[in-house]
Order: structure tokens, then sequence, then C-alpha cells
């Protein structure tokens, strides 16, 4: 009886270990200051990097588990261990590539300037010696600080820098496509200039030891993009133009 009782514990124990491994947590770190990629509506986050994070998660057989912190601390969350995944509108850089592997890219953007109504600056040139208000730690930011003599101030939000453009503070806003039509949009007389400073590809950052999250990241957004599901969350954000 107690051998049996023995092996019948062992059984339960196995049991309930699967289980939990079928629903453990896929912790993804971001800044939810990022519209149209991550941002609060009401007490929710959402967003593109939400969705394809979700969908991802879904195909690993994981429970999505969110935390959000300044644009600036994600790369260290991924790397000591306090976040699985960095979802963040993350450019793929040499920089972050001494820290983190990155996935496959699952979708481009670009870097463009925000500037006021009657603004001379209309060109990325035109920067010289300007002062350009970036979000800190984004590669606006890092972008920013190769331009010729210009000064940069940089802010935790986007929308903190918005609003120094608004105030005069600075010149112009350097920050990712997507956002600046967004901010643009909720704020009269600033546009963004025609032309854009760089391009470049968003991808989620995994720590360097964990090859086989990574393998099963990089599957999984395979996967979303041959059934056209990536597409369809971010056409459902962005109008194609």
């Amino acid at each position: 009886m107690k051998k049996f009782l023995v092996v019948l514990c062992a059984a339960t124990m196995m049991l309930s270990l699967c289980a939990c491994g079928s629903s453990k947590e896929l912790i993804m770190a971001t800044n939810a200051e990022f519209p149209p990629y991550e941002y609060h509506e009401g007490e929710e986050i959402v967003g593109i990097d939400v969705e394809i994070a979700q969908a991802i998660a879904n195909e690993m057989g994981r429970e999505l588990v969110i935390e959000d912190m300044n644009f600036d601390s994600i790369i260290m969350a991924v790397t000591t261990g306090k976040a699985d995944i960095g979802v963040a509108g993350l450019t793929i850089t040499e920089d972050r590539l001494e820290s983190v592997n990155f996935s496959t890219p699952y979708t481009t953007a670009a870097q463009v300037i925000i500037v006021k109504e009657g603004s001379d600056i209309a060109s990325p040139d035109d920067l010289v010696g300007r002062t350009v208000g970036v979000q800190l730690g984004t590669t606006g930011d890092i972008y920013a600080g190769d331009i010729e003599d210009a000064t940069v101030e940089r802010y935790n939000k986007g929308y903190e820098a918005v609003q120094a453009l608004l105030q005069d503070k600075v010149d112009a806003v350097m920050i990712d496509s997507q956002p600046a039509n967004v901010f643009v949009e909720q704020n009269e007389g600033i546009y963004v200039i025609d032309e854009a400073f760089t391009y470049e590809e968003y991808a989620i950052a995994v720590a360097k030891e964990d090859t086989e999250l990574l393998a099963e990241i990089n599957a999984a957004i395979a996967k979303l993009e041959e059934s056209g599901e990536l597409q369809a969350i971010i056409d459902k954000y962005i109008a194609a133009e």
C-alpha cells in the first residue's frame, strides 16, 4: 500500500507540473507610451506589439503578462530575467545586440521629424545646430546624438517631447513614424516633414542565453506571417497609405 501511495503521489506531482508548464507565463517588458504599438486604453494596455505578443504566446501555449516600464529599462529587464521578452517598437542596433538577441523582424518603421507649422526645418540636414527632442533610450535618441552641433533634449515619453515642441522648448522632435502620426493627429499646429531621417526594423528582444525561447518566437512569427495574422494585426492599427 505504501509503495502504491508513493507511486500515486509521484504521478500526481508529474500531472501538476505538466499542468503548470502548459500555462507558463511569457512576461513582456514594454513602454506603453508608443501608439499605435503600445498604449493605454483605460486600464488596459493595447496596440500592435501587444496583439503580436499575445498571438505568439498563444502559439507557444503560454499566458502573456505585460510589464509596463520606462523604455530605457526594457533591455535590462530582459538581460536580468525580470522579463522574458522586450516588445516595444525595438529596433535592431549593434549596441543592443551586445546585450540581447533579436527575433526575426516583424515590421519596418522610419525615424521621422516633427516640427511646428512655419518651421524652416524641411529635411534632416536642417537639424544641424538645432535643439531636438527625443524619447530617452530610443533609436531617435541614438540618431539625434550624431547630428552636428545639435542639442538633444531627452524625455521619458514621446508625448512629453511633443509637448516641448508645442511650447517652443525644442525645434523638432525625432521619433518613429507611426507614433509621430498619432501625435500629429492629436495636436494642432505640428506636422511630419516629408523626408524620413532613417528606416529600421522592429524585432523582439530575448536574453542571449535563451536560445530555445528565441527559436520558439521565430517559429511563431513565421507561422503568423504565413497565415496572414501578423499583417492583419498591423493593418488593424495602421491604414494602408
